[in-house]
């Protein structure tokens, strides 16, 4: 099987949108203020934009959708027709592993944060008290999932290029055995028809 272009560009692009859109949601985490409620003597939280939370899902799902049609065309490894036992079916294994578990990281970063961010405190409690703070997005949670995103993007193209020099698809690899056994008879009808005339 060749790499597909098309495959390659569709894979590329999702994850490199999910990666911006990754680092536009570290940028615009959720801030909060403690602010003094007008009418009684109870304090509570003023968000910022939640921007930060759509930028985290939308990441989140291209790049769930990328991971989809890679190991689609790839039959996720374990369900294709054969691979040749060589360099490039033992680099394929290694990186569809990766590949997995930079995924699942990145997934999980984006999605615990964009739950994080979407969380709002409101009332904390009587206005005067010391030390209150609001629940916001600890600092550096997107910015992981957007390098791990990176980390699965190559390890993506890299098992999808060893996957395509190690697939047979079934047949390159019996080929020579059919064709040797087909002039093999020939060769034996040949030489018994030449003996019949003599």
């Amino acid at each position: 099987m060749a790499v597909s272009v098309p495959i390659l560009a569709v894979v590329v692009s999702l994850h490199l949108i999910a990666f911006v859109l990754a680092v536009g949601a570290e940028r615009r985490r959720s801030t909060a203020h403690v602010e003094p409620d007008e009418y009684d003597e109870r304090t509570f939280c003023v968000y910022g934009s939640d921007a930060s939370t759509v930028y985290g899902l939308a990441a989140f799902a291209l790049l769930l959708v990328s991971q989809t049609v890679l190991n689609g065309v790839t039959r996720c490894l374990c369900f294709g027709k054969g691979l040749v036992t060589n360099c490039s079916t033992t680099c394929a294994i290694f990186f569809f592993i990766f590949s997995w578990i930079t995924f699942v990281g990145a997934e999980a970063c984006l999605l615990a944060g964009s739950a994080r961010n979407a969380y709002h405190t409101k009332y904390r409690g009587i206005f005067g008290t010391d030390n209150l703070s609001c629940a916001t997005l600890r600092k550096g949670v997107f910015a992981a999932g957007a390098a791990l995103t990176l980390l699965s993007l190559v390890a993506s193209i890299v098992y999808y290029w060893a996957h395509s020099k190690a697939d047979t698809g079934g047949w390159e690899k019996h080929r020579n055995e059919g064709v040797g056994l087909a002039t093999s008879n020939f060769n034996h009808q040949q030489a018994g028809g030449e003996f019949g005339k003599a």
